[in-house]
Protein backbone atom coordinates (compact mmCIF):
# COMPACT_ATOMS: atom_id res chain seq x y z
CA UNK A 1 0.00 0.00 0.00
CA UNK A 2 1.35 3.51 -0.60
CA UNK A 3 1.36 5.94 2.07
CA UNK A 4 -0.49 9.15 0.27
CA UNK A 5 0.08 12.29 2.11
CA UNK A 6 -3.09 12.29 4.13
CA UNK A 7 -1.50 9.01 5.65
CA UNK A 8 1.20 10.84 6.61
CA UNK A 9 -0.37 13.30 8.10
CA UNK A 10 -2.16 11.27 10.13
CA UNK A 11 0.93 9.31 11.53
CA UNK A 12 2.59 12.62 12.05
CA UNK A 13 -0.40 13.63 14.56
CA UNK A 14 -0.25 9.99 15.66
CA UNK A 15 3.43 10.44 17.04
CA UNK A 16 3.42 14.43 18.17
CA UNK A 17 0.18 13.11 20.16
CA UNK A 18 2.51 10.26 21.62
CA UNK A 19 5.33 13.01 22.45
CA UNK A 20 2.69 15.09 24.12
CA UNK A 21 1.17 12.20 26.20
CA UNK A 22 4.70 10.54 27.07
CA UNK A 23 7.03 13.25 26.66
CA UNK A 24 10.60 12.60 25.76
CA UNK A 25 11.97 10.33 27.24
CA UNK A 26 9.08 8.48 28.53
CA UNK A 27 7.79 9.60 31.93
CA UNK A 28 7.47 5.87 32.93
CA UNK A 29 11.20 5.29 32.83
CA UNK A 30 11.52 8.17 35.66
CA UNK A 31 12.55 7.33 38.95
CA UNK A 32 11.49 9.01 42.54
CA UNK A 33 8.69 10.69 43.66
CA UNK A 34 6.96 13.87 42.95
CA UNK A 35 6.28 16.52 45.26
CA UNK A 36 2.66 17.68 45.15
CA UNK A 37 2.77 19.98 48.35
CA UNK A 38 5.21 21.81 50.47
CA UNK A 39 3.62 23.59 53.47
CA UNK A 40 4.61 27.01 53.21
CA UNK A 41 6.68 28.12 56.75
CA UNK A 42 8.81 25.41 57.54
CA UNK A 43 11.82 24.68 57.09
CA UNK A 44 12.00 22.14 53.95
CA UNK A 45 10.11 24.94 52.39
CA UNK A 46 12.85 27.41 53.51
CA UNK A 47 15.32 24.82 52.12
CA UNK A 48 13.95 25.46 48.85
CA UNK A 49 11.67 22.11 48.07
CA UNK A 50 8.49 23.29 45.50
CA UNK A 51 5.66 21.68 44.47
CA UNK A 52 6.68 19.14 41.07
CA UNK A 53 10.31 18.18 41.98
CA UNK A 54 10.95 14.83 42.19
CA UNK A 55 12.72 13.35 45.22
CA UNK A 56 15.30 10.84 44.12
CA UNK A 57 17.35 9.84 47.12
CA UNK A 58 17.19 10.33 50.76
CA UNK A 59 19.96 9.62 53.51
CA UNK A 60 21.45 8.16 50.42
CA UNK A 61 18.78 5.80 49.89
CA UNK A 62 17.04 5.16 45.96
CA UNK A 63 13.56 6.39 46.37
CA UNK A 64 11.68 4.42 43.36
CA UNK A 65 8.19 4.62 45.09
CA UNK A 66 5.86 5.92 47.59
CA UNK A 67 6.93 2.90 49.46
CA UNK A 68 10.57 3.75 49.53
CA UNK A 69 10.16 7.16 50.22
CA UNK A 70 7.85 6.02 54.02
CA UNK A 71 10.35 3.89 54.94
CA UNK A 72 13.19 6.38 54.09
CA UNK A 73 11.67 8.72 56.68
CA UNK A 74 10.11 6.08 59.07
CA UNK A 75 12.41 6.70 61.85
CA UNK A 76 11.38 10.11 62.06
CA UNK A 77 8.32 8.99 63.43
CA UNK A 78 10.37 8.05 66.87
CA UNK A 79 11.16 11.36 67.39
CA UNK A 80 9.96 13.09 70.36
CA UNK A 81 8.32 16.56 69.64
CA UNK A 82 11.21 18.71 70.40
CA UNK A 83 13.89 16.52 68.95
CA UNK A 84 15.57 16.99 65.38
CA UNK A 85 17.62 14.67 62.96
CA UNK A 86 19.86 15.24 60.15
CA UNK A 87 18.31 14.33 56.57
CA UNK A 88 19.73 14.37 53.10
CA UNK A 89 17.16 14.89 50.40
CA UNK A 90 18.26 15.01 46.91
CA UNK A 91 16.09 16.01 44.20
CA UNK A 92 17.08 16.92 40.16
CA UNK A 93 17.38 20.66 41.14
CA UNK A 94 19.26 20.52 44.65
CA UNK A 95 20.50 18.37 47.79
CA UNK A 96 18.94 20.08 50.85
CA UNK A 97 20.94 18.69 54.42
CA UNK A 98 19.27 19.87 57.74
CA UNK A 99 17.60 19.20 60.74
CA UNK A 100 14.48 17.94 60.51
CA UNK A 101 11.90 17.05 63.29
CA UNK A 102 9.13 14.51 62.61
CA UNK A 103 6.67 16.91 61.15
CA UNK A 104 8.20 16.66 58.19
CA UNK A 105 6.15 13.73 57.14
CA UNK A 106 3.26 15.90 57.12
CA UNK A 107 4.83 19.31 55.63
CA UNK A 108 5.17 17.27 52.34
CA UNK A 109 2.70 15.34 50.28
CA UNK A 110 4.40 13.11 47.21
CA UNK A 111 3.09 10.95 44.52
CA UNK A 112 4.57 8.31 42.63
CA UNK A 113 5.38 9.78 38.91
CA UNK A 114 2.79 9.46 36.82
CA UNK A 115 3.20 7.63 33.60
CA UNK A 116 1.92 10.27 31.42
CA UNK A 117 1.45 13.95 30.90
CA UNK A 118 -2.22 13.15 31.02
CA UNK A 119 -4.13 15.19 34.24
CA UNK A 120 -7.68 13.41 35.35
CA UNK A 121 -10.00 14.62 36.78
CA UNK A 122 -11.99 14.90 40.88
CA UNK A 123 -13.29 11.45 40.43
CA UNK A 124 -10.40 9.82 38.94
CA UNK A 125 -7.10 11.67 40.88
CA UNK A 126 -8.93 13.10 44.11
CA UNK A 127 -8.18 16.70 45.32
CA UNK A 128 -9.69 19.35 47.95
CA UNK A 129 -12.93 20.23 49.24
CA UNK A 130 -13.47 22.99 51.23
CA UNK A 131 -17.04 23.92 53.01
CA UNK A 132 -17.08 27.70 53.21
CA UNK A 133 -19.47 29.87 55.21
CA UNK A 134 -19.86 33.49 54.72
CA UNK A 135 -20.02 35.85 57.92
CA UNK A 136 -23.09 36.70 57.79
CA UNK A 137 -26.12 33.87 57.39
CA UNK A 138 -27.19 33.53 53.78
CA UNK A 139 -30.03 33.44 52.04
CA UNK A 140 -30.33 30.78 48.97
CA UNK A 141 -30.34 33.83 46.66
CA UNK A 142 -27.19 35.38 48.05
CA UNK A 143 -25.22 32.04 48.29
CA UNK A 144 -26.62 31.56 44.78
CA UNK A 145 -24.57 35.16 43.96
CA UNK A 146 -21.81 34.04 46.52
CA UNK A 147 -21.22 30.72 43.99
CA UNK A 148 -21.28 32.81 40.81
CA UNK A 149 -18.76 35.16 42.00
CA UNK A 150 -16.55 32.71 43.32
CA UNK A 151 -17.08 30.83 40.01
CA UNK A 152 -16.01 33.50 38.13
CA UNK A 153 -12.52 34.14 40.00
CA UNK A 154 -11.63 31.12 39.79
CA UNK A 155 -12.46 30.26 35.83
CA UNK A 156 -10.39 33.93 35.26
CA UNK A 157 -7.50 32.17 37.61
CA UNK A 158 -7.17 29.34 35.40
CA UNK A 159 -8.49 26.32 37.61
CA UNK A 160 -10.32 23.40 35.49
CA UNK A 161 -11.55 21.01 36.78
CA UNK A 162 -13.60 23.00 39.67
CA UNK A 163 -17.18 22.27 41.02
CA UNK A 164 -19.20 24.43 43.19
CA UNK A 165 -21.85 23.90 44.99
CA UNK A 166 -25.09 24.35 47.61
CA UNK A 167 -24.93 22.91 51.26
CA UNK A 168 -27.50 23.23 53.97
CA UNK A 169 -26.46 22.18 57.39
CA UNK A 170 -28.68 20.74 60.16
CA UNK A 171 -29.05 24.23 61.48
CA UNK A 172 -30.54 25.00 58.34
CA UNK A 173 -27.39 27.10 57.17
CA UNK A 174 -26.48 27.77 54.01
CA UNK A 175 -22.67 27.50 52.81
CA UNK A 176 -21.01 26.81 49.98
CA UNK A 177 -19.01 23.61 49.02
CA UNK A 178 -15.76 24.03 46.62
CA UNK A 179 -13.76 20.83 44.94
CA UNK A 180 -10.60 21.56 42.75
CA UNK A 181 -8.68 18.71 41.06
CA UNK A 182 -5.34 17.98 41.96
CA UNK A 183 -5.23 20.59 44.38
CA UNK A 184 -3.99 19.78 48.35
CA UNK A 185 -5.84 21.59 51.13
CA UNK A 186 -3.29 24.75 51.39
CA UNK A 187 -3.75 24.96 48.29
CA UNK A 188 -7.30 25.00 47.92
CA UNK A 189 -7.00 27.48 51.36
CA UNK A 190 -5.04 29.92 50.16
CA UNK A 191 -7.55 29.96 47.24
CA UNK A 192 -10.71 30.82 48.97
CA UNK A 193 -9.89 31.35 52.06
CA UNK A 194 -8.95 35.43 51.16
CA UNK A 195 -11.95 38.37 50.40
CA UNK A 196 -9.86 39.35 48.04
CA UNK A 197 -11.11 43.25 47.88
CA UNK A 198 -8.76 45.54 45.95
CA UNK A 199 -8.46 49.37 46.72
CA UNK A 200 -6.72 51.86 44.86
CA UNK A 201 -5.42 55.19 47.33
CA UNK A 202 -3.86 58.50 47.25
CA UNK A 203 -3.27 59.02 51.09
CA UNK A 204 -6.80 58.24 52.52
CA UNK A 205 -9.06 58.86 49.23
CA UNK A 206 -10.21 55.47 47.32
CA UNK A 207 -9.50 55.94 43.59
CA UNK A 208 -10.99 52.88 42.38
CA UNK A 209 -11.95 49.16 43.48
CA UNK A 210 -11.87 46.18 41.65
CA UNK A 211 -14.87 45.07 39.63
CA UNK A 212 -16.64 46.50 36.45
CA UNK A 213 -17.48 49.26 37.83
CA UNK A 214 -14.58 51.18 37.96
CA UNK A 215 -12.24 48.71 36.03
CA UNK A 216 -13.20 48.17 32.82
CA UNK A 217 -10.39 46.44 30.86
CA UNK A 218 -7.17 44.29 32.56
CA UNK A 219 -4.55 43.74 30.51
CA UNK A 220 -3.68 40.21 30.37
CA UNK A 221 -1.40 39.50 27.10
CA UNK A 222 1.38 40.80 25.12
CA UNK A 223 2.72 44.94 25.65
CA UNK A 224 -0.23 44.74 28.02
CA UNK A 225 0.80 42.17 30.85
CA UNK A 226 4.48 41.57 30.89
CA UNK A 227 7.43 40.52 33.56
CA UNK A 228 9.75 44.00 33.11
CA UNK A 229 12.94 42.50 34.65
CA UNK A 230 14.81 40.43 37.23
CA UNK A 231 17.49 40.40 39.84
CA UNK A 232 18.94 39.37 42.61
CA UNK A 233 18.23 39.96 46.03
CA UNK A 234 19.35 38.83 49.71
CA UNK A 235 18.11 35.28 49.76
CA UNK A 236 17.71 34.78 46.17
CA UNK A 237 16.12 36.55 43.00
CA UNK A 238 12.89 39.05 42.29
CA UNK A 239 11.21 39.53 39.29
CA UNK A 240 8.84 42.01 38.52
CA UNK A 241 5.85 42.72 36.76
CA UNK A 242 3.90 45.06 35.14
CA UNK A 243 0.39 45.47 33.43
CA UNK A 244 -2.09 47.71 32.04
CA UNK A 245 -5.54 48.36 33.18
CA UNK A 246 -8.30 50.71 32.02
CA UNK A 247 -10.82 52.61 34.27
CA UNK A 248 -14.74 53.99 34.12
CA UNK A 249 -14.90 57.79 33.16
CA UNK A 250 -16.07 58.07 36.83
CA UNK A 251 -13.13 56.23 38.35
CA UNK A 252 -10.96 58.27 36.10
CA UNK A 253 -12.58 61.53 37.48
CA UNK A 254 -11.96 60.71 40.87
CA UNK A 255 -8.50 59.98 40.37
CA UNK A 256 -8.63 63.49 38.23
CA UNK A 257 -10.23 65.07 41.20
CA UNK A 258 -7.88 64.13 43.92
CA UNK A 259 -5.01 64.47 42.42
CA UNK A 260 -5.65 67.95 41.33
CA UNK A 261 -5.64 69.08 45.39
CA UNK A 262 -1.64 67.59 45.36
CA UNK A 263 1.33 69.94 45.36
CA UNK A 264 4.52 68.76 42.73
CA UNK A 265 7.64 67.37 44.62
CA UNK A 266 10.11 67.13 41.74
CA UNK A 267 8.83 65.03 38.81
CA UNK A 268 5.99 63.33 41.37
CA UNK A 269 2.58 64.47 43.23
CA UNK A 270 3.33 64.77 47.06
CA UNK A 271 1.40 61.67 47.27
CA UNK A 272 1.49 58.13 45.72
CA UNK A 273 -1.19 55.83 44.80
CA UNK A 274 -1.82 52.82 47.26
CA UNK A 275 -2.80 49.53 46.52
CA UNK A 276 -3.88 47.58 49.24
CA UNK A 277 -5.39 43.91 49.24
CA UNK A 278 -7.75 43.06 51.58
CA UNK A 279 -6.68 45.92 53.61
CA UNK A 280 -3.11 45.62 53.40
CA UNK A 281 -0.53 47.58 51.46
CA UNK A 282 1.09 45.58 49.10
CA UNK A 283 2.50 48.54 45.97
CA UNK A 284 2.91 52.13 46.14
CA UNK A 285 3.19 53.78 43.03
CA UNK A 286 4.41 57.16 42.33
CA UNK A 287 2.38 59.69 40.42
CA UNK A 288 4.04 61.80 37.36
CA UNK A 289 3.14 65.76 37.90
CA UNK A 290 1.88 65.34 34.19
CA UNK A 291 -1.49 63.45 35.88
CA UNK A 292 -1.88 66.20 38.24
CA UNK A 293 -5.61 67.05 37.65
CA UNK A 294 -5.90 65.16 34.31
CA UNK A 295 -8.36 62.40 33.67
CA UNK A 296 -6.33 59.25 33.16
CA UNK A 297 -8.47 55.98 32.61
CA UNK A 298 -5.34 53.69 31.57
CA UNK A 299 -3.19 52.66 34.82
CA UNK A 300 -0.23 50.50 34.68
CA UNK A 301 -0.42 48.01 37.72
CA UNK A 302 2.93 46.69 39.08
CA UNK A 303 4.72 44.36 41.73
CA UNK A 304 6.82 41.61 42.32
CA UNK A 305 7.73 37.98 43.20
CA UNK A 306 10.10 36.30 44.84
CA UNK A 307 11.70 33.04 45.57
CA UNK A 308 15.14 31.11 45.75
CA UNK A 309 15.98 30.36 41.84
CA UNK A 310 15.60 32.60 39.17
CA UNK A 311 13.02 30.54 37.93
CA UNK A 312 10.77 30.13 40.97
CA UNK A 313 11.16 33.87 41.49
CA UNK A 314 9.35 34.23 37.85
CA UNK A 315 6.69 31.97 38.46
CA UNK A 316 5.65 33.56 41.46
CA UNK A 317 5.52 36.79 39.86
CA UNK A 318 3.00 35.36 37.08
CA UNK A 319 1.43 33.69 40.02
CA UNK A 320 0.72 36.80 41.69
CA UNK A 321 0.29 39.06 38.70
CA UNK A 322 -2.47 36.37 37.82
CA UNK A 323 -4.00 36.57 41.17
CA UNK A 324 -4.41 40.17 41.25
CA UNK A 325 -5.28 40.27 37.80
CA UNK A 326 -8.32 38.40 39.10
CA UNK A 327 -9.23 40.33 41.69
CA UNK A 328 -9.51 43.21 39.65
CA UNK A 329 -11.57 41.40 37.05
CA UNK A 330 -14.25 40.28 39.17
CA UNK A 331 -14.00 42.37 42.17
CA UNK A 332 -14.06 41.69 45.76
CA UNK A 333 -16.37 38.62 47.13
CA UNK A 334 -19.35 39.76 48.37
CA UNK A 335 -18.71 38.74 51.89
CA UNK A 336 -16.03 37.39 54.18
CA UNK A 337 -15.24 34.02 54.41
CA UNK A 338 -14.34 31.38 57.06
CA UNK A 339 -13.72 27.79 56.20
CA UNK A 340 -15.63 25.47 58.39
CA UNK A 341 -14.08 22.04 56.97
CA UNK A 342 -11.15 21.38 54.66
CA UNK A 343 -9.75 18.24 53.91
CA UNK A 344 -8.37 15.70 50.93
CA UNK A 345 -11.03 13.56 48.92
CA UNK A 346 -9.56 10.51 47.51
CA UNK A 347 -10.25 9.50 43.86
CA UNK A 348 -13.83 7.49 43.54
CA UNK A 349 -12.43 5.51 40.47
CA UNK A 350 -9.08 5.61 40.31
CA UNK A 351 -6.19 4.20 38.02
CA UNK A 352 -7.74 0.87 38.01
CA UNK A 353 -11.05 1.95 36.53
CA UNK A 354 -9.57 4.11 33.66
CA UNK A 355 -7.85 1.14 32.79
CA UNK A 356 -10.66 -0.88 32.49
CA UNK A 357 -12.72 2.01 30.34
CA UNK A 358 -10.04 1.74 28.29
CA UNK A 359 -9.63 -2.33 28.17
CA UNK A 360 -13.69 -1.71 27.25
CA UNK A 361 -12.86 0.94 24.86
CA UNK A 362 -10.45 -1.54 23.15
CA UNK A 363 -12.94 -4.36 23.14
CA UNK A 364 -15.55 -2.54 21.75
CA UNK A 365 -13.04 -1.64 18.92
CA UNK A 366 -12.63 -4.68 18.12
CA UNK A 367 -16.17 -6.29 18.57
CA UNK A 368 -16.73 -4.06 15.88
CA UNK A 369 -14.17 -4.81 13.91
CA UNK A 370 -15.08 -8.61 13.62
CA UNK A 371 -19.09 -7.15 12.26
CA UNK A 372 -16.83 -5.37 9.85
CA UNK A 373 -14.80 -8.76 8.69
CA UNK A 374 -18.00 -10.46 8.83
CA UNK A 375 -19.64 -7.74 6.81
CA UNK A 376 -17.33 -7.09 4.06
CA UNK A 377 -15.02 -10.28 4.31
CA UNK A 378 -11.85 -8.35 4.22
CA UNK A 379 -9.07 -8.92 7.19
CA UNK A 380 -7.33 -5.38 5.84
CA UNK A 381 -10.41 -3.04 6.09
CA UNK A 382 -10.84 -4.52 10.23
CA UNK A 383 -7.01 -4.18 11.02
CA UNK A 384 -7.62 -0.71 8.83
CA UNK A 385 -10.79 0.68 10.80
CA UNK A 386 -9.04 -0.04 14.34
CA UNK A 387 -5.11 1.39 13.09
CA UNK A 388 -7.43 4.40 12.64
CA UNK A 389 -9.51 4.21 15.46
CA UNK A 390 -6.70 3.60 17.55
CA UNK A 391 -5.34 6.40 16.51
CA UNK A 392 -8.00 8.98 16.94
CA UNK A 393 -7.93 8.10 20.55
CA UNK A 394 -4.50 8.92 20.96
CA UNK A 395 -4.99 12.21 19.17
CA UNK A 396 -7.46 13.36 21.49
CA UNK A 397 -5.58 12.15 24.30
CA UNK A 398 -2.39 13.95 22.71
CA UNK A 399 -4.78 17.52 22.57
CA UNK A 400 -5.84 16.86 25.90
CA UNK A 401 -1.85 16.69 27.58
CA UNK A 402 -1.04 19.67 25.28
CA UNK A 403 -3.80 21.71 26.86
CA UNK A 404 -4.09 20.76 30.11
CA UNK A 405 -7.43 19.54 30.26
CA UNK A 406 -8.45 17.06 33.27
CA UNK A 407 -9.72 13.61 31.94
CA UNK A 408 -13.06 12.89 34.19
CA UNK A 409 -15.82 10.63 33.37
CA UNK A 410 -17.55 12.62 30.97
CA UNK A 411 -14.45 13.35 29.17
CA UNK A 412 -14.32 9.45 29.21
CA UNK A 413 -17.54 9.25 27.77
CA UNK A 414 -16.86 11.57 25.04
CA UNK A 415 -14.05 10.05 23.77
CA UNK A 416 -16.11 6.77 23.45
CA UNK A 417 -18.52 8.83 21.58
CA UNK A 418 -16.09 10.13 19.47
CA UNK A 419 -14.39 6.72 18.57
CA UNK A 420 -18.81 5.55 17.56
CA UNK A 421 -18.71 8.61 15.62
CA UNK A 422 -15.07 7.62 13.75
CA UNK A 423 -16.28 3.93 13.28
CA UNK A 424 -19.82 5.13 11.96
CA UNK A 425 -17.83 7.56 9.47
CA UNK A 426 -15.52 5.01 8.41
CA UNK A 427 -18.59 2.55 7.56
CA UNK A 428 -20.27 5.27 5.55
CA UNK A 429 -16.45 5.87 3.85
CA UNK A 430 -16.27 1.55 3.10
CA UNK A 431 -20.02 1.40 2.02
CA UNK A 432 -19.87 4.38 -0.54
CA UNK A 433 -16.42 3.13 -1.93
CA UNK A 434 -17.85 -0.26 -2.79
CA UNK A 435 -21.08 1.44 -5.16
CA UNK A 436 -19.78 0.61 -8.26
CA UNK A 437 -22.14 3.22 -10.26
CA UNK A 438 -19.63 6.05 -10.65
CA UNK A 439 -15.84 6.21 -10.07
CA UNK A 440 -14.06 5.16 -6.40
CA UNK A 441 -12.92 9.14 -6.40
CA UNK A 442 -16.79 10.40 -6.91
CA UNK A 443 -17.73 7.69 -4.24
CA UNK A 444 -15.52 8.87 -1.72
CA UNK A 445 -15.99 12.76 -2.27
CA UNK A 446 -19.53 11.58 -1.71
CA UNK A 447 -18.88 9.84 1.73
CA UNK A 448 -16.33 12.93 2.82
CA UNK A 449 -19.80 15.62 1.73
CA UNK A 450 -22.23 13.20 3.90
CA UNK A 451 -19.54 12.69 6.80
CA UNK A 452 -18.58 16.58 6.69
CA UNK A 453 -22.31 17.52 7.20
CA UNK A 454 -22.81 15.51 9.95
CA UNK A 455 -19.54 16.67 11.42
CA UNK A 456 -21.17 20.72 11.35
CA UNK A 457 -24.51 19.54 12.75
CA UNK A 458 -22.86 17.89 15.57
CA UNK A 459 -20.25 20.52 16.49
CA UNK A 460 -23.17 22.78 16.23
CA UNK A 461 -24.84 21.04 18.93
CA UNK A 462 -21.94 20.38 21.23
CA UNK A 463 -20.46 23.81 21.18
CA UNK A 464 -22.79 25.70 23.83
CA UNK A 465 -21.93 22.15 26.20
CA UNK A 466 -18.40 23.78 26.33
CA UNK A 467 -19.42 26.99 27.97
CA UNK A 468 -17.36 28.70 25.42
CA UNK A 469 -20.37 31.16 24.37
CA UNK A 470 -20.96 31.64 27.49
CA UNK A 471 -20.07 35.69 26.82
CA UNK A 472 -22.74 35.64 24.59
CA UNK A 473 -25.34 33.85 26.83
CA UNK A 474 -25.57 30.73 24.99
CA UNK A 475 -25.05 27.15 26.39
CA UNK A 476 -23.24 28.90 30.25
CA UNK A 477 -25.89 27.38 32.39
CA UNK A 478 -25.53 23.79 30.27
CA UNK A 479 -21.98 23.72 30.76
CA UNK A 480 -20.72 21.74 34.03
CA UNK A 481 -21.11 18.50 34.50
CA UNK A 482 -21.49 17.81 30.34
CA UNK A 483 -18.04 20.44 29.51
CA UNK A 484 -15.80 17.29 29.80
CA UNK A 485 -18.07 15.45 27.64
CA UNK A 486 -18.39 17.88 25.09
CA UNK A 487 -14.76 18.92 24.71
CA UNK A 488 -13.19 15.38 24.29
CA UNK A 489 -16.27 14.67 21.26
CA UNK A 490 -15.08 18.29 19.69
CA UNK A 491 -11.57 17.53 19.91
CA UNK A 492 -12.66 13.48 18.52
CA UNK A 493 -14.88 14.54 15.86
CA UNK A 494 -12.70 17.62 14.62
CA UNK A 495 -9.30 15.87 14.29
CA UNK A 496 -11.71 12.93 12.68
CA UNK A 497 -12.57 15.20 9.84
CA UNK A 498 -9.57 16.90 9.40
CA UNK A 499 -6.73 14.29 9.79
CA UNK A 500 -8.37 10.87 10.37
CA UNK A 501 -11.34 10.74 7.96
CA UNK A 502 -9.75 11.86 4.38
CA UNK A 503 -6.27 9.40 5.60
CA UNK A 504 -8.83 6.45 5.59
CA UNK A 505 -10.79 7.54 2.78
CA UNK A 506 -7.19 6.70 1.02
CA UNK A 507 -7.17 3.75 2.80
CA UNK A 508 -10.20 2.27 1.24
CA UNK A 509 -9.73 3.70 -2.12
CA UNK A 510 -6.42 1.73 -2.47
CA UNK A 511 -8.32 -1.00 -0.68
CA UNK A 512 -10.66 -0.86 -3.27
CA UNK A 513 -8.67 -0.09 -6.08
CA UNK A 514 -9.55 2.86 -8.52
CA UNK A 515 -12.44 1.83 -11.44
Amino acid sequence: MKITFRMWILIAFVVLSLVAIFSIPPMIFEKGVEVTSVKQNTTIFSDGLRKGMVVEEIDGNIIGSLQDYSDALNHLNNLSDNETTKVIIKTKELEIINLFSKSLIQDVSVRDIPSTRLKTGLDLQGGSRAFVKADTPLSEDELNDLISVSEQRLNVYGLSDVKLFRVTTSSHDNLMGVEIAGASPEDLEELISKQGKFEAKIGNDTVFIGGERDVTHVGRTGQDAFISECFAVEGGEACNFQFTIFLSEEAAQRHADITNNLTINGSYLSKKLDFFIDDILTTSLNIGKDLKGNIATRIQISGSGAGITRQEALENAKLEMKKLQTILITGSLPYKLEIVKLDQISPTLGEKFTKKILIAGIFAILAVSIVVFLRYRRIKISLALIIVSMSEVVIILGVAAMIGWNLDLPSIAGIIAAIGTGIDSQLIILDESRDRQDSIKARIKKALFIIVTAFTTTFVALLPLTGLLGFMGIGAASAGLLKGFAVTSLIGITSGILISRPAFADIARQLEGDN
